[in-house]
């Protein structure tokens, strides 16, 4: 599977690294690069990338708004995937919340940053576990209980949802349970219907915030 990606960050030098690290992989390529959101929807619209790595923090339209713009913009978006300096940074979840799959520390090793493009391409979200339990904390809502009650998951879809929650791909998922990799994209694919959900960033989201799976 080739990878196409589009940077988006206002350092050039971050743009430089990221670039270098992925174009070092056979199966990834760098199409264009931007130094704020506000170029991202005609550069996707033009040049069709599979993947936005893109920073958080921009000072003309960040990556949150940019996110929406997006997805609100184009037919089939690519996958999102938002780069930040740390990880619990409220405008990361903010970001997850509007439709990101995921995110980037800028920290991360280069086979941590291959790792991560891979993964959100194929369809998998990205997250830290950790850092969304404690953010989602602040959003439990009413309403988000009350979708979660309406979704009528079934006991093996609440077993995949809370096993999503913990940031396992549809493999480990399916070693944990015993099942063949298609029974869990089954089963996945039946949560976010139900829950009425783009993602499983977005599936992951509203179990926290439905109170579906603890945060603490």
């Amino acid at each position: 599977m080739s990878v196409s990606v589009l940077l988006v960050d206002d350092e050039p030098l971050v743009r430089t690294g990221l670039r270098a690290v992925l174009e070092a992989q056979p199966d990834i390529t760098v199409i264009g690069e931007a130094a704020d959101g506000a170029a991202v929807l005609p550069m996707v619209r033009s040049l069709r990338p599979d993947v936005v790595a893109m920073d958080v923090r921009m000072p003309l339209l960040d990556g949150i708004e940019a996110t929406r713009v997006v997805l609100r913009g184009v037919p089939e978006p690519p996958r999102i995937l938002i780069i930040t300096t740390f990880e619990n940074d409220q405008y990361v979840y903010e970001a997850l919340r509007a439709g990101a799959d995921g995110f980037l520390l800028k920290r991360a090793r280069p086979a941590e940053i291959v790792h991560a493009v891979r993964l959100v391409a194929e369809g998998e979200s990205l997250l830290f576990p950790a850092a969304v339990r404690s953010l989602a904390a602040e959003y439990g809502n009413s309403a988000a209980r009350a979708a979660m009650e309406k979704a009528g998951l079934t006991e093996r879809e609440g077993t995949v949802l809370r096993l999503m929650t913990r940031g396992m791909s549809n493999a480990e998922i399916a070693t944990e349970l015993m099942v063949g990799t298609e029974t869990v994209k089954t089963h996945v694919s039946a949560v976010l219907s139900k829950l009425g959900a783009r993602d499983r960033t977005q599936a992951v989201i509203a179990a926290y915030e439905s109170g579906f799976v603890a945060p603490a």
